[in-house]
């Protein structure tokens, strides 16, 4: 079984899209979050950690590694999709999304215009993924990773369309997308929340930028 964690709740005083910007890491409650992941996966045989390498997914993935006594390995792929909105404010009202001068970045929402090509970000995920299988060996791993390229990673094993509404994800905050396996092959997707009850209570959580 290969885990798919989120990250938890990033410090983002200025709620911009941050997307690869280095410098953003975990808030004190997201520590608190990436603790509550940890623990759901301690009876769990894990052997394998691996994260983007943006500073909060390491952080995300280090009290899971400290547990099972593993290092934090890094894994390109597994990094947030690229945006061309990153470094600006794109909450409803604010001025990206509402400027004139930006409408022709939004003109197709299918590839999409503005970033990484989703099929892009299907295919490097769904290679790390399996990476993680066999680096495994018939027991678990747990890849850190962002929303979007965990969210298309499920609809791509899924064969669902890759473009979608962002408002419609089920890929919480520390959240865990657990795939199957028989051997090589995909039997099964679950989802669980293990920071459920840290989420409820963060102020960011349904506006958290670039995550």
């Amino acid at each position: 079984m290969v885990h798919v964690l989120r990250h938890g709740e990033v410090h983002n005083p200025d709620g911009i899209l941050y997307g690869r910007l280095p410098g953003f890491r975990l808030s004190e409650l997201g520590v608190q979050m990436a603790k509550a992941a940890a623990q759901a996966l301690a009876e769990r045989t894990v052997v394998h950690v691996v994260a983007s390498p943006l500073e909060r997914a390491q952080q995300t993935a280090e009290p899971i590694a400290a547990q099972f006594g593993l290092p934090v390995g890094v894994d390109e792929r597994l990094i947030e999709s690229a945006n061309w909105f990153e470094g600006k404010k794109v909450s409803p009202g604010d001025g990206s999304f509402r400027d004139p001068r930006n409408w022709w970045v939004l003109r197709d929402p299918v590839t999409p215009s503005w970033g990484e090509a989703y099929r892009v970000i299907a295919e490097r995920m769904f290679g790390a993924l399996h990476a993680a299988r066999v680096a495994a060996e018939g027991r678990e791993a747990v890849l850190v990773s962002h929303q979007l390229p965990i969210w298309t990673l499920r609809r791509y094993v899924e064969r669902k369309r890759l473009w979608h509404d962002p408002r419609r994800r089920q890929c919480g905050l520390a959240s865990l997308t657990s795939f199957h396996f028989d051997g090589a092959k995909i039997v099964g997707i679950g989802y669980s929340e293990p920071a459920a009850h840290l989420v409820s209570i963060s102020p960011t959580a349904r506006t958290a930028k670039g995550a």
